[in-house]
């Protein structure tokens, strides 16, 4: 968030029964903690801009992670001095662009909705993948894909026909789509980039590489939004989403990725959606609307296609 951990680097094995029983209580944990961050970005909204959680939620989380990657400092420091661009462009995109775009959302949609739409984003990455590393797509992958759009569609139209065909949409909505799409961009420009330090200094470097292209944006809430004065409420949803939903998330996603792999890590994301909705249910009393059951059911099957059909290996022929 982003909202959510912030890589996908190349497989890795998992190392045994032992371990594994060990990444998926990590996983389950991460993205239980992940989908708290929607509702505490849902719960302050009225109260706390967006930029400035943003801001702020990646600034506290740079800074509760660098000691623990003391080790890595050099390997740090000496990628940015041959990277620095790069590594500000990946992370501006996954995650000042991506975390903004969500909070911006979550004004004018609720925290449900967003959750739904932002599963949407590992199909994205597919396609993206497509045309920015030439990977093949396939035929179940874009039919998946184009399954899941059409679920999208639903529900940034609330399931209106009318407003679909004038392009009426909810601009909250559009905000997390927005969010969905640069979270598929980033996977892809890491997938690309190559590093080549560890998971988690990487992590603190994008961070911080987040926070600093947020700088900005939030210098001109402080001078334009009336929400910009800091509160208790401001304060406690920064303290979580800073805390347990940034730092200890990221870190728990890491060695999810160590004892998993990478794809069985990843693929855990989809009960990121079920915890918003549960939480959101008990805590801000939110309900699932008829266009959310439709876009849902239509996403789930876009990822089934996407993700579970394999086609058919071609029969070898005999010489």
């Amino acid at each position: 968030m982003q909202a959510m951990p912030i890589a996908h680097q190349a497989e890795q094995p998992a190392v045994g029964s032992t371990s594994s029983m060990t990444g998926y209580p990590a996983a389950v944990l991460c993205w239980l903690l992940s989908a708290g961050v929607y509702i505490a970005a849902k719960w302050v909204a009225p109260e706390m801009p967006p930029w400035g959680l943003c801001f702020w939620r990646l600034t506290l989380a740079f800074a509760i992670l660098l000691p623990i990657v003391h080790r890595h400092h050099d390997a740090m420091i000496g990628l940015l001095r041959s990277r620095a661009l790069e590594i500000v462009v990946v992370g501006a995109i996954g995650l000042t662009l991506c975390q903004g775009m969500i909070y911006h959302g979550l004004n004018d949609t609720d925290a449900t909705t967003a959750g739904i739409i932002m599963a949407l984003s590992p199909v994205m990455t597919m396609v993206l993948a497509r045309f920015v590393l030439g990977e093949p797509l396939g035929l179940w992958k874009s039919l998946g894909a184009l399954v899941a759009l059409a679920g999208m569609m639903v529900i940034v139209a609330h399931g209106n026909l009318t407003a679909l065909l004038q392009l009426r949409f909810n601009p909250g909505e559009l905000w997390i789509v927005g969010s969905a799409f640069c979270w598929g961009l980033y996977t892809v420009l890491l997938r690309r980039s190559k590093f080549g330090i560890e998971l988690l200094p990487m992590v603190v470097l994008l961070l911080g590489a987040g926070a600093l292209v947020a700088l900005p944006f939030h210098l001109w809430e402080l001078f334009n939004d009336e929400r910009s004065a800091m509160n208790v409420n401001g304060f406690l949803a920064l303290a979580y989403v800073a805390g347990p939903g940034g730092a200890l998330m990221y870190y728990l996603y890491n060695r999810s990725v160590e004892t998993l792999g990478a794809s069985r890590a990843s693929m855990l994301l989809y009960l990121q959606t079920v915890f918003v909705a549960v939480l959101a249910y008990l805590l801000l009393g939110e309900g699932l609307h008829d266009y959310d059951l439709v876009g849902a059911a239509f996403i789930v099957a876009g990822i089934v296609l996407a993700t579970v059909l394999k086609p058919k290996p071609s029969p070898a022929r005999v010489a």
